[in-house]
């Protein structure tokens, strides 16, 4: 049986392996594999079905369900994603600045790869997938540590990496999953600093902390999406009501979906009862502030924890604010720096907005849905960090990779 150390071990030769394999050959795996899962959509969908089945029994919340859940659209988007991320250009080699320095070196920096990464993520078995593509286009090996609730639909999606890694003459260790669910050898895993690079959690706060107090090895959060859309007096009204409301119904339960309205008090009393009749009338729950509550009698006090709390469900909270600044500043004391949006006609409030709020994304004039890597033409993302260091926002190549020097002389000393 595998341990942990040897998981590791072995991610680390194959990153050895991985970090120097031509782009054309990365990209023929890539393809490969969006056309085997494409072909064996049948085998994934039937382990998927498998899995949602267990935790239906067991009483996985709604939330997780939904995004334990793979349909034939979203294995379109895995597809899709895995060929965009092919179309890329590689990020291993490229200079990234070249100058002479006044000593006559010729100083470059070049992007090489990160080395062994470490996934730890719940419930979405498409995770898997997207890990793993954007890592070995990285030139990194990945270990892959799903949640037991997605055990059958990830075994299934690493069979397929390992099947065609296999026709490719590329070693399968690129590419390794842990299945125990066992909390010492996870332990055991945040321990082996000097194997593995860089680990990210992409959970709830339950995992995070668990990472954040146990591991050794650096750590790119991908931590909580408390999103705000902040409708300005000078907004078009009827175009923000669709806006607020699919960035709340369309997936809810998405890191990137909608969470809170601040509206301006200018137009709370044309804006607050329309939007709540829209988002009720699509099984949202309305938790808002006492003036919204007397706007729209639907909507019920909300708590003070219902401020910067991210639900991941078909709740919304709502408070009317007297201006800008006061929604900069709600923000900013209730925000999880992920995805904050602005809807606004006014220049100097979108100015304001964007330079005051430190978020990942700011949005301005769009919905906090596209605050994601596909969408933004990284192809896929391995998460969103909501850490500034060393990566910031959608985590696409760029971001699993590093800047080193490359120095070039005529015999200089010094």
């Amino acid at each position: 049986m595998s341990t942990p150390d040897s998981i590791a071990q072995s991610a680390r030769r194959a990153a050895g392996e991985v970090s120097t394999l031509p782009t054309e050959r990365k990209n023929s795996v890539l393809i490969d594999l969006a056309d085997t899962i494409d072909r064996e959509q049948g085998r994934v969908l039937t382990a998927n079905h498998a899995d949602l089945d267990a935790a239906r029994t067991t009483g996985l919340a709604d939330a997780k369900i939904r995004r334990l859940t793979l349909t034939p659209t979203v294995l379109r988007q895995i597809v899709d994603g895995l060929r965009q991320v092919a179309a890329l250009p590689d990020p291993v080699g490229q200079v990234c600045s070249d100058r002479q320095v006044p000593s006559g070196l010729r100083v470059q920096r070049v992007r090489i790869p990160l080395g062994v990464i470490l996934m730890i993520y719940e419930a979405r078995p498409n995770v898997t997938i997207d890990a793993f593509g954007l890592c070995f286009k990285a030139g990194n090996a990945c270990i892959l540590k799903g949640g037991r609730e997605a055990g059958r639909s990830n075994a299934t999606l690493i069979e397929l990496i390992h099947e065609v890694l296999q026709r490719h003459g590329v070693s399968p260790a690129v590419a390794a999953l842990v299945t125990s669910s066992d909390r010492d050898e996870m332990r055991a895993l945040l321990q082996l600093h000097q194997l593995i690079d860089l680990v990210i959690p992409r959970g709830g706060l339950e995992l995070v902390r668990f990472v954040h107090e146990h591991s050794r090895i650096p750590i790119v959060q991908h931590f909580m999406g408390v999103c705000h859309i902040f409708v300005d007096d000078s907004a078009d009204l009827e175009r923000a009501i669709e806006l607020c409301a699919t960035a709340k119904t369309s997936a809810p339960a998405a890191c990137n979906a909608m969470e809170a309205v601040l509206v301006h008090q200018a137009v709370a009393q044309q804006f607050v009862p329309r939007l709540v009749e829209r988002l009720t009338r699509e099984g949202v729950e309305i938790r808002g502030d006492p003036l919204v509550c007397k706007l729209a009698p639907a909507a019920t006090p909300a708590l003070p924890e219902d401020w910067g709390r991210e639900f991941l469900d078909l709740i919304c909270a709502i408070r009317v604010v007297s201006d800008v600044e006061a929604a900069i500043e709600h923000i900013q004391r209730h925000g999880s720096n992920h995805t904050e949006a602005i809807l606004s006609n006014n220049k100097e409030h979108q100015r304001l907005f964007q330079e005051r709020i430190q978020s990942s994304c700011v949005m301005v004039n769009a919905s906090t849905r596209f605050n994601d890597g596909f969408q933004l033409g990284l192809g896929a993302e391995i998460g969103i960090s909501t850490s500034k260091i060393h990566a910031y926002g959608p985590m696409g190549l760029d971001e699993l990779t590093t800047q080193r020097f490359v120095v070039t002389g005529d015999y200089q000393s010094r």
